[in-house]
This record gives C-alpha cells, structure tokens and sequence, in this order.
C-alpha cells in the first residue's frame, strides 16, 4: 500500500510543470545538493567527470542524456544532435561508450516515422564509434510502441543496441521470449511507472516474484542479459541461480543507478561481477528524479542520508 501511494504521489509530481521549474533554476545549483547525489550533473562535462569516477573505482556506466515526450519534431531534432555530440564527446573524453535514451525524446509521441529516422542517426553515429545504446522502457502506453520500433531496426541490421523491460508488466514474460528469441540484450529493471493493476502486478511480493523469474528465463536463455536492481533479495537470487546453473561472471552483470548503494556497487565488483553505473544528466533531470523517488518508500530515505550524512 504504502509503495503504491508514493509511487502515485511522486508521478504527479514529476508532472508538474511549477515544481521542474523550481527545481532546474535551484535544483542543482550547490555542488552538494539534494539532487546531485542522483543526477551527475545537467552538462555533459559533468557526466563525464562523474563517469572517471565511476570507472576509476572498476565498474562500467552507462550515460543517459535525461529527456522524454518532446512535443515537436524541432525538439525531436534538437535531442538527437544531442545525442550525437554527446556520443562525441565521450568518444573523446576516452570513457567507455555506452549510452541510454527513450523513444519519446526522439519523436514517438509525434510520428513513427520521426522517432525511427531520429534513432537511426544516433544508431549509425553509435554504430560509427563502438557505442552500444540501450532504448529505455517507458510506461506501459509505449511498451509495444517501443519493442516494435528496436524490433524493425534490429531486424535490418542495426545490432549494437538493447533494450529495457520491467518486471511489474504483467506482459513483460511474452517479451523477454520475444527479445531473446530476437537475440537482443535486455535490461531487467522492476518497473518505476505508475501502472494500472490491468497493465502491471500492484504488490511489492508479486513484483519481486516476476522479477525473480524473468531473471531465470533471461540467465537461461537470453544474450548477457542486465540485471537492474538495488535489491538484496534480488541480486542474491541472482548469484545463487546463476552459480546453481553453472554460469560464469562474465555471462551477465548487475547495473545500478548513480548515487544509490555504491557500497554494494563497490563489493559486487570486487567479488569479481561485471557491474554498471547508470549516470544521468541533464537540465530534464527533474520527471527521472520523482520517479526514482516514488519507485519505493525506501528511495527517500537515500536523499535523507545524502542529505544529512557524510557522502560515501
């Protein structure tokens, strides 16, 4: 119950026009706020510095350039040559050359048409540097939108990218046959959206449950497949599955979000796992912050010790 009412709290908040106002103009402006210990930063150059950290302790990142459901095509337009100097940047910069984006901030809520030509810019330049791009699961109104979209480009040839499913879907099963069968790399993230009970499972038990046995399939069957959790429970039914099924270290990795349990990040790659740090940035850091909050009452409790006690 209480998992629900902050997730419904915290995505009305990140809808609110006023409060992503406040929050940009004062959100990020001491180098030791509240939301710096989640978002990198709003400009590239602090991502990247924060990715040398993050890869200077021996874990991998991913960058996301934070932005969704832009509304024109200029705007669309604008977020991919983002994109691509981004990928520039870190090309340049010599971090690792891994990035993360959503459909939406490339035109899906505007046309098809838009949205596919606009990832297979970023794809071409990604394909162009070694970059591996992972398209980002949104709410359940863009999951097929979004499988058929990197199902169309997969499917004439653009295999350098992944893609994001979350286990609270109560269709995400069906989609990890289809993404494996595909022979696509997928992230398993437990989902931080507020659905319909139609859409997606409303208890923390069933959420767990599913993720724990979409895990299976993806160890099984899938392609180094991502697990995305800073759950306990669920990284250890994880280890366990995968040391009972034989499976080396190499055959998948845990990924965490920047700022969140970098004491387990830290012990989980020296015991030898591959781990990845999802490093978000950018002026649109306000809707992924509530988000991330409402994902758990527990989430809350990060920012209050961010706040409060000394930075790990």
């Amino acid at each position: 119950m209480l998992d629900r009412l902050s997730k419904t709290v915290f995505s009305t908040l990140a809808r609110s026009g006023s409060l992503k106002s406040l929050a940009s103009r004062f959100g990020m402006r001491r180098a030791d706020s509240f939301a710096r210990r989640f978002i990198a930063g709003e400009t590239i150059d602090e991502a990247l510095a924060a990715a040398r950290v993050v890869e200077q302790a021996g874990l991998h990142t991913t960058l996301d350039l934070l932005g969704e459901s832009v509304s024109s095509a200029a705007a669309a337009g604008e977020a991919t040559l983002a994109y691509l100097d981004v990928m520039r940047k870190i090309t340049d910069a010599g971090v690792e050359r891994n990035v993360s984006l959503k459909l939406t901030q490339l035109g899906l809520d505007i046309d098809r048409a838009t949205c596919v030509d606009n990832l297979r810019r970023i794809l071409d330049e990604a394909a162009a540097r070694d970059f591996f791009v992972r398209v980002d699961m949104e709410n359940s109104p863009y999951t097929e939108r979004t499988i058929e979209i990197f199902e169309t480009l997969w499917n004439i040839g653009y295999r350098n990218a992944g893609i994001v499913l979350q286990s609270y879907l109560r269709r995400s099963e069906a989609d990890v046959h289809r993404m494996n069968k595909l022979g696509a790399r997928v992230r398993l993230v437990k989902g931080a959206y507020k659905e319909p009970a139609d859409a997606a499972f409303q208890q923390k038990a069933e959420v767990d449950a599913q993720f724990v046995h979409l895990m299976k399939i993806l160890l099984k069957e899938g392609i180094y497949p991502a697990i995305a959790t800073h759950d306990e429970a669920m990284i250890g039914a994880t280890t366990a599955f995968a040391e009972a099924s034989g499976l080396g270290k190499d055959k998948y990795e845990f990924q965490m979000l920047y700022g969140i349990r970098r004491d387990l990040q830290t012990s989980l790659a020296a015991a030898g796992h591959p781990f990845r740090v999802y490093v978000p940035f950018g002026r649109e850091w306000f809707p992924y912050f509530m988000r991330r909050l409402g994902e758990r009452p527990a989430n809350i409790g990060f920012v209050i010790r961010g706040i409060t006690s000394e930075k790990k």
